[in-house]
């Protein structure tokens, strides 16, 4: 099969629901192991977490950056005191 043939192909599969980025396409193919046993496939068990708990810290790092940024543009925003005559 050529290079442009699987790229059709991937391409028709993205377009069945399925996500076409690489760390989609990756867990996908390790989540087919499920139930087989001995160390190797321990190891890919092990390896999936690490590499959920690495995209889990991104995710944290960027809703606290958020957080911060929008706790900072808050503060300026102090209710003001208006004597009404």
């Amino acid at each position: 099969m050529s290079p442009h043939e699987e790229h059709k192909k991937e391409s028709e599969h993205s377009e069945g629901g399925r996500c076409d980025c690489p760390m989609c396409r990756m867990m996908h193919a390790l989540g087919g192991a499920k139930g087989r046993t001995g160390p190797f496939w321990e190891h890919l068990t092990n390896a999936r977490i690490e590499v959920l708990r690495a995209v889990r810290s991104l995710v944290d790092e960027r809703i606290d950056h958020l957080e911060k940024k929008k706790s900072e543009k808050d503060r300026g925003k102090k209710a003001v005191k208006i004597d009404v005559e």
